[in-house]
């Protein structure tokens, strides 16, 4: 024989849902088990029904005047919204914020270095915090600052979003980029092809000298 439906029970200790007996109000507004609206009644008919129909007698909206309970099977309906709030999380992207640090009068190499950890940073669906760091004199000359974040913003083209223009902040200078809606597998396979093409670039050999011979002297051309 299945088990009779307790009506005395009650929610969790954390949740504040009102179900059947801890609905004190004298009346409500009922909506039954198929979602139509029954219409306002006293509580303790709106129960009775509930009962009959080996139901739960759930306040819905509690500040409506009158209160708004609906019938239904409490258990079911919580397992349901739990499977929903799960599904919502787990399509939900997480958005890290990631920083690299330039200095103004960067070599090419290490911009080339930094700018492909932006790359991979927009390509992994994360926001990039760009920093200009200045020293002493540097303070003097804020515009090679400016212009290495907007060079920067321009090569990532359709990877990036600027989200915040450069600013100056104290001793630095920041700009925040966000992930393009093309950021991603299309912008991998790009950054990808971008760095087989810079490592098949011929490297320049480093000098050989004769056994006995000095160590070659590089000439500045403009004192000849």
């Amino acid at each position: 024989m299945p088990v009779p439906r307790r009506f005395d029970r009650q929610p969790p200790e954390r949740d504040t849902t009102r179900i059947n007996e801890r609905i004190r109000v004298p009346e409500i507004r009922l909506i039954d088990e198929t979602g139509q609206q029954v219409g306002i009644m006293k509580t303790a008919d709106a129960l009775k029904i509930a009962q009959e129909r080996d139901l739960d007698l759930v306040e819905v909206a509690p500040e409506a005047k009158p209160p708004v309970c609906r019938i239904l099977d409490y258990s079911k309906y919580k397992y349901e919204q739990a499977q929903k709030q799960k599904a919502a999380r787990k399509h939900q992207t997480q958005i890290n914020v990631r920083e690299i640090k330039f200095r103004p009068k960067i070599a090419q190499h290490d911009y080339d270095t930094k700018k492909g950890h932006v790359l991979r940073f927009l390509n992994g669906r994360d926001k990039v915090k760009v920093t200009i760091m200045f020293r002493g004199r540097e303070m003097a000359h804020p515009e090679r600052g400016e212009q290495l974040l907007n060079r920067l913003a321009d090569e990532l083209g359709e990877l990036a979003v600027v989200e915040q223009r450069p600013q100056q902040d104290g001793r630095n200078m920041v700009m925040m980029l966000a992930p393009s809606r093309v950021a991603g597998e299309d912008g991998a396979a790009a950054a990808a092809a971008e760095a087989e093409e810079a490592a098949a670039k011929p490297r320049k050999q480093p000098q050989q000298k004769a056994p006995g011979s000095a160590e070659p002297v590089e000439i500045n051309p403009e004192l000849i």
